[in-house]
């Protein structure tokens, strides 16, 4: 065997040549550029920044702003005409038009006004801020902690403590808070700038997990302190896509986890606390308005057993001149192959009619409890008309106030049923069930022995 021979001179010219080529490529594939753009990227919410040291993600993000349809919506929507009185208002698809039965679910509430397709990122601060329900309640700055890049606006107005600055954007109104912010969700906000980990950014999440730890036994829990890199790519997306409400005179953002994840312990913190979103105009209800509960239902799904992320699914890695976490985030039945098949070895257009099998049952269960829960209000409303009492009125009000919460928790979950497929069912059929107890109170009729369901 030839045994080769190398002085010190050649080694450090191969060590020198090595060295500098990894430099090359760390700054090719936009993981190091010089130290100037990282120190803008410590102070600004504007993602064109960012993108000078993460070009990729940077054009990846940008994509955003694209439509294109899932046959059950999704993180998109058809773009229709802008409204001709402001060109920036929202251009999406009336869900009011697509489901009139919406209406009357949401009589008296702003939602009955305005509710549209949901569409990409880019729109997420626009979309809110032209919505005609600002001209029919007056939100409060609470809005805009979803809605927007609000990590700097924390920091700002909290003179560092974004809890402070949570506490101050919560208590403005809605035109104020707006003022503070100027991008959609950013790069700031899901990662540390000096060392590009992911991290939890907004206060109410960080609050929400802890009382949801404490419910399970664990102490001082800090997310940013305890969560994995796995868990983590699911918090950073459950910030904004959770169930909240506010709370109290200050209008805190609240997420109800005292008690657990699901919709169950949802309601039972809500009757706990005696919180209503409003008083449903027909029925006289105190009913409430769910809010894209994507992160507790994913909880309570496979994938989320399995381990996967939403990042999995959501933002799968791509390949290029480097291989990156996709950030045009979006439906990944857009995006079958990258998304599912890494991990289901099956056709993707197999695999693309399983998913739109399970939301097309959920679509179609959706529609029973719907119609289940319009037959309950319109039979309160006749039996308040006809001059039934308040108190007498006061059962079947509570079982539209459940059968109302489970269908909306559903209808407001941004995956037709498909991130717990099994729980969605159990929630459909859980309203069907309330609104039957509705219309059996007002007839004077009571089950004989209501089932009791087997905890688990």
């Amino acid at each position: 065997m030839k045994t080769v021979s190398l002085t010190k001179s050649k080694t450090a010219k191969l060590l020198a040549v090595g060295f500098f080529a990894s430099i090359a490529l760390l700054a090719f594939s936009g993981d190091l550029l010089p130290r100037p753009v990282e120190a803008q990227t410590n102070e600004t919410d504007d993602p064109a920044v960012w993108g000078k040291r993460f070009p990729m993600h940077y054009a990846d993000y940008q994509k955003t702003v694209d439509q294109a349809r899932t046959r059950y919506g999704g993180s998109e929507a058809v773009q229709v005409a802008p409204k001709e009185s402001d060109p920036r208002s929202v251009v999406a698809q009336s869900r009011l038009d697509e489901d009139p039965r919406l209406k009357i679910m949401w009589d008296g509430y702003a939602f009955a006004v305005d509710f549209r397709e949901e569409r990409g990122h880019a729109f997420m601060l626009d979309d809110q801020t032209y919505t005609d329900r600002q001209k029919v309640a007056k939100q409060p700055g609470t809005c805009i902690n979803c809605h927007a890049s609000v990590y700097l606006a924390y920091k700002k107005l909290g003179d560092g403590d974004i809890f402070k600055g949570f506490d101050a954007i919560n208590k403005m109104p809605y035109a104020d808070a707006r003022k503070e912010v100027s991008h959609p969700v950013s790069c700031i906000d899901c990662h540390d700038a000096s060392t590009m980990k992911l991290r939890v950014s907004r206060p109410a999440f960080i609050n929400g997990m802890k009382a949801y730890k404490a419910s399970q036994g664990i102490a001082d829990y800090d997310v940013n302190r305890d969560a994995s890199r796995a868990e983590m790519r699911s918090y950073v997306c459950g910030q904004c896509h959770v169930e909240y409400y506010f709370k109290g005179e200050s209008k805190t953002l609240t997420y109800p986890w005292s008690r657990g994840l699901k919709v169950d312990n949802m309601l039972a913190y809500y009757d706990e606390v005696g919180h209503k979103d409003w008083t449903h105009k027909q029925s006289g209800a105190n009913v409430l308005k769910a809010q894209h509960p994507e992160f507790e239902m994913f909880s309570q799904g496979p994938h989320a057993r399995a381990g996967v992320s939403c990042v999995d699914c959501h933002m799968p890695k791509k390949t290029g001149p480097a291989k990156i976490t996709d950030h045009h985030v979006r439906s990944p039945l857009l995006m079958v192959e990258q998304s599912c098949n890494t991990c289901h070895k099956v056709d993707a257009a197999e695999m693309k009619d399983r998913a739109e099998t399970i939301q097309t049952r959920t679509f179609n269960a959706r529609n029973l409890a719907m119609d289940a829960l319009l037959d309950l209000i319109n039979q309160i409303k006749a039996a308040k008309d006809s001059g039934r009492s308040d108190a007498e009125l006061a059962e079947a009000r509570d079982f539209q106030r459940k059968a109302q919460f489970y269908l909306d928790f559903v209808e407001a979950e941004n995956s037709m049923g498909f991130h717990a497929p099994q729980e969605s069912a159990r929630i459909l059929g859980e309203s069907m069930n309330f609104s039957r107890f509705g219309l059996m109170s007002l007839s004077g009729v009571k089950p004989v022995k209501p089932f009791a369901p087997v905890k688990k």
